[in-house]
């Protein structure tokens, strides 16, 4: 998907990000900033946030996003934060509406935890650190 990166009031940076979804870890998305001639940088971000970023605001901490309030065709913003360092992109919201409901198709809302066997992973969290390190 094409985005935008904003850099100041005037300065914008057109990137391509790659969202990606798993079944095996529904919870959250992957999403692969491509900065041309630059690097690769990836977050993971909680899949719910972002579909309801779309329509309000949502997140908190390192990764939050809301809709913006004007423009066409509609757009949101998400802000990523790490350390000391803050990035703001603008987001189409249709493409990313549409795709975010195929992830739901495939995995719906509520359902993210129904595969887990909690008998194993009871157990490995309650495994003591010396059985794990054996």
């Amino acid at each position: 998907m094409d985005i935008e990166r904003v850099l100041s009031l005037s300065a914008r940076q057109a990137l391509r990000a790659e969202f990606r979804f798993s079944q095996e870890a529904p919870l959250a998305v992957s999403v692969e900033f491509l900065v041309p001639g630059g690097t690769r940088v990836l977050w993971r971000i909680g899949r719910d946030l972002l579909r309801q970023g779309l329509r309000r605001a949502s997140g908190f901490g390192d990764v939050r996003m809301w809709p913006s309030q004007s423009g066409e065709p509609a757009t949101a913003w998400l802000q990523l934060t790490a350390r000391d360092t803050a990035a703001l992109f603008e987001i189409p919201v249709r493409p990313l509406a549409e795709w975010l409901e195929r992830t739901y198709e495939l995995v719906p809302a509520g359902r993210e935890l129904a595969t887990i066997d909690w008998d194993v992973t009871s157990e490995d969290l309650l495994r003591s650190p010396e059985a794990q390190s054996e």
